[in-house]
């Protein structure tokens, strides 16, 4: 099995051989992030993240193509951050930013702050349905207009199709909908799939197995979906970060999501 590991774990509490950081005030905190296992917060999400398997999008550039940052700029305690992608400094998550009004890609209303998986040699990952696949991730939607995707397994190669296969939303109601796609030309069913009230902590894992089976873990609780026929042909990857599901003129509107840990896995 091949383990990507994208967080270096950092506990408040010293022990022998562990590593420690002093962190801050539990009343310094955000709601729930004291549950969440903290990362240090005065280095750039690459010093805390394994960013060299991520590609960023960001939601700036010129119309029709967003600005994208490489994962050797996204590297190490002095990596790339800016407004849009940054370190919290009060509980080192690593913070995606998405406001209403942003450039977006030629297939999308919606700017993002996201990350896309890529493999170590620089490639864009594109791996087959076949065997297993899990992207393990433990997050808190700062705030949200209306719905944000903080997750994605998205078509690669294999047809012409730009859908993803599948899109895990968070609503500004605090309720979790996975998002199925009826197939690569179109068409996606929901499936609410848990609530958690805004700025409170939670954990997901999306992922496929078998080659057939979508298997979904929300704080937990784990549910299957089968995968139509038809998304056979196509190679898949991954996403994750605030990608806004709602636009309008506003530069101060939008999605802001933070990661306290993000894993993939390919086996």
């Amino acid at each position: 099995m091949r383990i990507r590991t994208l967080l270096i774990y950092v506990t408040t509490a010293t022990a022998a051989g562990s590593l420690a950081v002093a962190a801050p005030a539990a009343s310094a905190l955000p709601p729930s992030a004291t549950a969440a296992i903290l990362a240090s917060p005065s280095v750039a999400p690459g010093g805390n993240f394994d960013l060299s398997v991520w590609e960023l999008q960001e939601p700036v550039g010129s119309p029709g193509s967003p600005t994208t940052i490489p994962p050797s700029r996204l590297k190490g305690a002095n990596g790339f951050q800016d407004a849009y992608f940054y370190t919290d400094t009060r509980d080192g998550a690593m913070t995606f930013w998405a406001p209403e009004k942003g450039v977006t890609t030629p297939h999308s209303h919606y700017a993002r702050s996201e990350l896309r998986e890529m493999n170590r040699d620089g490639s864009p990952a594109n791996w087959s349905l076949r065997g297993t696949h899990r992207l393990d991730a433990t997050l808190r939607v700062v705030s949200v207009t209306s719905n944000v995707c903080v997750g994605q397994i998205h078509l690669g190669t294999g047809g012409s199709s730009t859908k993803p296969l599948l899109e895990l939303y968070y609503r500004a109601s605090g309720d979790i909908v996975l998002g199925t796609e009826n197939s690569p030309s179109g068409g996606q069913t929901p499936h609410t799939v848990g609530h958690v009230p805004v700025g409170r902590t939670w954990s997901y894992t999306i992922g496929v197995s078998g080659g057939h089976t979508i298997d979904l873990t929300v704080n937990g609780t784990t549910t299957h979906y089968p995968i139509p026929s038809s998304f056979n042909g196509y190679k898949q990857y991954f996403k994750a970060g605030s990608y806004n599901q709602s636009s309008s003129d506003s530069t101060t509107k939008g999605a802001r999501v933070g990661f306290y840990k993000l894993t993939v896995s390919h086996a």
